[in-house]
């Protein structure tokens, strides 16, 4: 199997012992992404839909980076502390993507790093090259 681990400074880097892509093949593993600004690493603010206007900023950088676009997306998982801000993500992710959109799946968790609202990972498949 041929990996190939994708990295960019437009994304925040990891805090962890992870990659912020894998590639192997056409599909593209995007590790979870939180509201970290890439030049600070802080969080970008207490804003539920900054938060979440940042972490599709970061996704975008890495899809991009692994050179696809966030719409080449097939699943995305997000990861909510608070899931009363569901139709907030729905308004946001609208913004991101056109149809037909990615698979998705929605969860509730207790917390997340660095006590941030919001965290999305997502799979990939790049486009056919033939």
């Amino acid at each position: 199997m041929n990996k190939a681990f994708i990295s960019t400074d437009l994304a925040p880097a990891a805090i962890g012992t992870y990659s912020q892509a894998v590639k192997v093949g056409t599909a593209v593993y995007l590790s979870g992404q939180i509201p970290l600004v890439p030049a600070t690493m802080e969080v970008i603010s207490e804003d539920f839909a900054e938060q979440t206007h940042q972490v599709f900023k970061n996704i975008s950088a890495v899809c991009e980076e692994a050179g696809g676009s966030i719409q080449d997306l097939v699943k995305v998982n997000i990861y909510l502390t608070d899931l009363s801000n569901f139709a907030t993500v729905n308004e946001v992710m609208s913004q991101y993507f056109k149809a037909p959109y990615p698979a998705r799946a929605a969860i509730g968790v207790r917390a997340l790093p660095k006590n941030v609202q919001v965290e999305i990972d997502g799979i990939m498949e790049l486009p056919s090259t033939n």
